[in-house]
């Protein structure tokens, strides 16, 4: 029962009147309680606690904020369900997905969590579990930050039962203990992440994509062009990748009157890869309101629609800093023409 999170101070239990109870009598009341609570932290995996059972001191879930998306940084969120303040010395989530662990980084002294206040601590993804054919784990070195995916159909499946190990301490830093909750995902966020991440190994096994950061727009300022830069690598296997269409974003359209590329294949035999593939897309503002670029979160990841080593997803290429500035300068001057 090392790992088991005990409920603090017994509030559930009768307690005798103030003026009789003594130091002894409390830390004996103390272990009673936290004794019975052992059968009421840990249901089976996977089973929901018996209607009886008391609540959780604290209790778990998993979330995503969007603008996280493209650094692989998810959110653990806790819940501190009893009356008074505890602190978190460390959490690490465990799924089958990552099986590494996904570990927050704990700041000196560890974050306070008021009662009732739900906290989300920051944790960065590790290397993904991709299962039988993906690809080595070091093949998407160069392109992490830059490539992001989302996965087909093909690619959606259960994650299993995850759980957050947590050290807790209660006020002052005292009565530090452990808990095993379950985290409930209703999102999907490791089942998606994972597969975003094996599609985006599969593909940088094959090829690297970046944007390059000038943009060159028009004479009458309301269109540009970006390029889009493919480059073969030497896969085992020579595999290759189908781009089958270019998709659109919340920020940039394409131009009708010059439609983007479609079904362009990459792959490379041989010793050496091929030369690289430069992809010319004329763009115009998919939106003009107000909001549209001061609320724009990813509005400059552009989405490949891809198929590679049996996996088929969109894959998400980051504009960068310097072309992220240039387009949204670009959106706002093009919508003030119109």
């Amino acid at each position: 029962m090392g790992r088991l999170f005990p409920r603090h101070r017994g509030r559930t239990a009768a307690a005798p009147p103030a003026r009789t109870t003594t130091p002894r009598v409390l830390a004996a009341l103390f272990l009673l309680a936290t004794t019975a609570s052992c059968s009421a932290v840990i249901p089976a995996p996977g089973a929901s606690p018996p209607a009886s059972a008391a609540p959780r001191p604290v209790t778990a879930g998993i979330n995503q904020f969007r603008d996280n998306y493209s650094r692989r940084i998810i959110e653990i969120q806790l819940t501190n369900n009893t009356a008074g303040p505890l602190t978190v010395l460390a959490a690490e989530l465990e799924s089958p997905l990552f099986p590494s662990g996904i570990s927050w980084p704990a700041p000196g002294g560890g974050m306070e969590l008021p009662p009732g206040q739900p906290k989300s601590l920051p944790a960065a993804l590790p290397a993904p579990d991709c299962g039988q054919g993906s690809a080595p784990a070091g093949s998407a070195s160069g392109t992490a930050a830059a490539v992001t995916a989302t996965p087909g159909p093909a690619d959606a499946g259960p994650g299993g039962p995850a759980t957050v190990s947590l050290r807790l301490a209660g006020p002052e830093g005292r009565t530090e203990q452990q808990a095993a909750v379950p985290a409930p995902d209703p999102y999907g966020v490791l089942t998606r992440n994972n597969a975003e991440m094996c599609l985006a190994q599969a593909a940088a096994a094959v090829a690297g994509f970046r944007l390059e950061p000038d943009l060159e727009v028009s004479a009458d300022g309301r269109t540009a062009v970006v390029r889009l830069t493919i480059t073969p690598r030497r896969p085992a296997g020579g595999q290759l990748l189908t781009v089958d269409r270019i998709e659109g974003t919340t920020l940039l359209a394409e131009d009708q009157d010059v439609p983007w590329p479609r079904s362009v294949t990459v792959g490379a035999g041989g010793l050496r890869p091929g030369p690289a593939t430069v992809l010319r897309l004329r763009i115009r503002p998919a939106r003009c309101d107000p909001h549209a670029v001061a609320e724009d979160k990813v509005g400059t990841l552009l989405p490949l629609r891809v198929r590679v080593g049996g996996r088929e997803g969109i894959l998400k290429v980051d504009a960068g800093g310097l072309l992220r500035g240039r387009i949204y300068d670009f959106v706002t001057s093009a919508c003030g023409r119109q």
